[in-house]
């Protein structure tokens, strides 16, 4: 057809409608008056099946007073309250609702995920970085429903709807994926669809998805090989005039994309700091203002924000935390007649465990109960001992991580011998390692205090990644941690990604200096000596030496930015990386002496990261990346 004709024809139905409107308000009958739409959005579930732990409101809230949250079967029964107080409703998400996910629901291929969020009556959700850890193939197949086949055959573990009470083949997410800006690189076509529609009152709502447009620096390139990610704003505002020809003016967008409150307090509805300098703050800042309500996620931050987009005007913009423990609820006043919402309301919630008016939802507790049994053996197996929490986040300014070094201690014990990579050094990401890490207190499976499960190792190092052994030159090693400074030798501009170091191997690095230039003081200590790989002015005594370096699989193929270690020479593949942290943990086991943190002899003391200068604050931006 004519674009010429097409374009007259949308301008004659957009008149017309006006005509219809104001006829209506013109024919004796008074107008009719706005109507609210409940909207319950939460992000980055991660197949939180079961409840994380407790959290309160806000910080001052102290630990013995946080009530026990989330869990499927509580998130099932608060939305069900939620949407009692309002029949038009709707349940939505911004992303990452599987993908580093427990083993309850990893194991399973993230099959549990989808079917509790199924019943727990998810409509649309915006992809996240995670939907891309297993591939497109894979998120489609989770879209569509069927049984994971490997090696020709169904999975032993996929399926397993006969034992946990769900159909048979897996059902696929009753919900909708939605990702606007995510397309094929051959066609130009998007992977899901753009955005989905609701009616009420028929009156349409727009939801627009969005996935992070950095997405492909932070998953493997095999999951994202084929796709561009393209700007947020400018994708949402070029669908803006599509909408408007469909005579839908009230849009909300999911977007997998966020920011953290600057201040101490951090109540789940502050909005400390107005999320200064934030990806999501930004991406606010450009949004065209037929925009009213933006969902955000991707920071595991809770917060309840209104920030000005490119007209000025103050906007919604919330996130719900993460893993189930709170949900977002938000009530739209919509004009019947020009269709246009005429006020927000936006208020964080709590999924308490222990409000005597809201009961589980049974059936959504069956399904993880008979999940739960099937892992259960697996889980609740003791891998080890520890004397102390080895925390999964960054515990100075110089950005050291003691979970983070334990799991590269296990990759480079796993691959030292001769036939399995001869490795001297071994790195682990900071985004690879969950929070918060490894607990000495026991877990609800009753395991005893300082006793490491498998089902515990699993939740902080969930991805199922192989390691690789591969040779690096001294030029290589320095360039390959330059490159963990944002913007620097190719790394992404918004972040800073430190990776943590095997015991043994030390360096210094500056971040006042120019990008090339913040590394020193390197060393390798191997037996009873230490060599200098770059010493204190930055320079290499042997830049073309070689050493032998073991990474996962994600930081091989060039994840979180590490461009250096794809030219790494000799390439070794390795064990799970699941499978060498058990069996490093196996020499911690009763009655061998448990694992202590910061207590490796080839580390003599000192940490493995040192920083120039005084502060005691590692950069926001190199923080573990969810």
């Amino acid at each position: 057809m004519d674009k010429t004709f097409m374009a007259a024809a949308a301008a004659s139905l957009v008149a017309a409608t006006a005509l219809v409107a104001c006829a209506g308000m013109g024919d004796g009958r008074p107008p009719e008056p706005p109507f609210t739409v409940k909207v319950i959005g939460f992000n980055d579930y991660h197949g939180h099946l079961e409840s994380p732990g407790s959290l309160g409101e806000n910080a001052s809230v102290p630990d013995a007073r946080r009530p026990p949250v989330g869990g499927a079967e509580f998130m099932a029964a608060h939305v069900a309250n939620l949407k009692k107080q309002n029949p038009l409703s709707v349940v939505v998400g911004a992303g990452d609702f599987i993908g580093a996910s427990p083993l309850i629901s990893a194991l399973f291929f993230d099959e549990p995920a989808v079917e509790t969020l199924n019943r727990i009556g998810v409509e649309f959700n915006a992809v996240g970085n995670h939907e891309f850890d297993k591939g497109p193939a894979e998120l489609l197949r989770l879209q569509n429903g069927g049984c994971k086949v490997t090696s020709g055959q169904i999975d032993p573990n996929s399926c397993r709807g006969a034992s946990v009470g769900t159909p048979v083949p897996f059902e696929g997410a009753r919900f909708r994926w939605l990702s606007a800006n995510v397309v094929s690189a051959d066609t130009g076509k998007t992977l899901l669809p753009a955005y989905g529609i609701k009616t009420f009152n028929k009156v349409k709502v727009a939801f627009i998805g969005m996935t992070l447009q950095a997405t492909p620096t932070i998953v493997a390139p095999s999951g994202v090989a084929g796709l561009e990610f393209r700007d947020e704003a400018r994708t949402v505002n070029a669908l803006i005039p599509e909408l408007r020809a469909q005579g839908i003016e009230s849009i909300v967008v999911l977007v997998h994309e966020g920011g953290l409150q600057t201040g101490t307090l951090s109540d789940i509805n502050g909005c400390e700091g107005k999320l200064a300098g934030s990806a999501i703050a930004g991406i606010v800042r450009q949004l065209d203002d037929a925009v009213d309500v933006v969902i955000s996620g991707h920071t595991h931050a809770a917060y309840n924000c209104k920030l000005p987009n490119a007209a000025g005007r103050d906007i919604s913009v919330t996130s719900a935390s993460a893993f189930g423990r709170v949900l977002t609820d938000i009530d739209l006043s919509i004009d019947p007649a020009t269709r246009n919402v005429r006020g927000v309301t936006a208020t964080n919630r709590l999924v308490v465990r222990n409000d005597p008016a809201i009961s589980a939802d049974t059936a959504v507790a069956g399904i993880v109960n008979a999940y739960k049994a099937l892992v259960l053996p697996l889980s609740r197996r003791v891998i080890g001992s520890i004397t102390a929490d080895v925390p999964g986040r960054r515990v100075d300014g110089a950005c050291n991580m003691p979970a983070g070094n334990l799991i590269a201690d296990a990759q480079l014990a796993a691959t030292q011998p001769a036939r399995l990579g001869n490795a001297a050094i071994a790195f682990m990401n900071g985004g690879g390692v969950r929070s918060p890490g490894f607990t000495f207190a026991s877990s609800p499976a009753g395991e005893g205090d300082g006793n490491m499960t498998y089902g515990e190792a699993f939740t902080v190092q969930p991805f199922g990644n192989s390691l690789v052994t591969l040779s690096l030159t001294a030029r290589q090693l320095k360039d390959f941690l330059e490159e963990q400074f944002a913007g620097c030798l190719g790394q992404s501009a918004s972040a800073t990604r430190f990776a943590l170091p095997s015991a043994g191997f030390k360096y210094t690095w500056d971040g006042a200096r120019a990008c090339g230039a913040r590394i020193s003081r390197v060393t390798l200590r191997s037996g009873s000596g230490t060599e200098t790989i770059v010493d204190a002015s930055g320079a290499l005594p042997d830049p073309s030496k070689s050493y032998r370096v073991t990474v996962n699989s994600f930081m091989a193929d060039g994840g979180d930015g590490y461009a250096t270690l794809t030219r790494g020479t000799d390439r070794l593949g390795g064990a799970q990386d699941i499978d060498a942290l058990a069996a490093y943990m196996a020499d911690y086991k009763a009655p061998k002496t448990p694992y202590a943190p910061n207590s490796h002899p080839a580390d003599a003391g000192t940490p493995r990261i040192s920083r120039a200068g005084a502060s005691a604050t590692c950069p926001s931006g190199a923080n573990v990346n969810p």
